[in-house]
């Protein structure tokens, strides 16, 4: 394919590719349920408004989660123990219809591109086994001596942030001109990926109901 006719082809994770959300098993996975537990209680007012009002709110609530779950932690051990959880969770919790789509993409010569706001070190997993070009999610800070802090490097990459790093990714390719961009996404956090992009879709669960319901349905593509 000449780089002047590129496609990418942008997947949510969460709710997309996969049933339902990663973080949270990822967590009792990496911490086990009663240090989440432990510290999701004490966060609960923050979390539900989080979820409720979500941006900032969201985002500063994951953060001091994962603070409380993450800070000390070695980033290796985390990452070696990440693609296992990846692994196991793809295969579990994968959607045929969606993973049907992205592997229509990789026939077609299209760079796939994961982009979620889940943490980082496991997205590039998910994508790695799915033959994807591309791995983007929320990248988690790491001091000197090589272990996790539990904040964010730079921002929760969800929403604005979601087309802000994609854009990055593309620039960073060797596109001769603006690529045709295919974006998927279920939830609310996506809706500026699909306002970006030359073809969105909504694959989410809720359809009319849903945040994104002013989208075409996968279900409707011709490809």
């Amino acid at each position: 394919m000449d780089t002047s006719d590129r496609v990418v082809a942008a997947f949510d994770l969460d709710g997309s590719i996969t049933e339902g959300g990663s973080v949270w098993r990822w967590l009792r996975y990496i911490a086990g349920t009663r240090a989440v537990l432990g510290a999701a209680i004490p966060l609960s007012v923050a979390l539900g408004i989080g979820a409720l009002r979500s941006g900032t709110w969201a985002d500063r609530a994951k953060e001091r989660l994962f603070q409380a779950l993450l800070t000390g932690r070695d980033a290796d051990e985390v990452r070696d123990e990440s693609r296992t959880f990846a692994l196991s969770h793809l295969e579990r919790a994968g959607r045929i219809v969606v993973l049907n789509r992205l592997a229509w993409h990789l026939e077609q010569g299209h760079d796939v591109v994961i982009v979620s706001a889940s943490p980082q070190m496991y997205v590039e997993v998910v994508a790695e086994a799915l033959g994807a070009k591309g791995a983007i999610g929320t990248r988690l800070a790491v001091d000197a001596r090589g272990k996790l802090t539990g904040s964010y490097l730079g921002q929760n990459c969800r929403g604005t942030e979601k087309m802000r790093r994609l854009s990055e990714w593309i620039s960073e390719q060797d596109y001769s001109g603006e690529p045709v961009i295919y974006a998927y996404g279920n939830s609310r956090g996506d809706r500026r990926l699909l306002g970006g992009a030359t073809h969105p879709f909504d694959v989410g669960r809720l359809g009319v109901v849903g945040a994104l319901r002013k989208y075409p349905r996968l279900k409707d593509a011709h490809q």
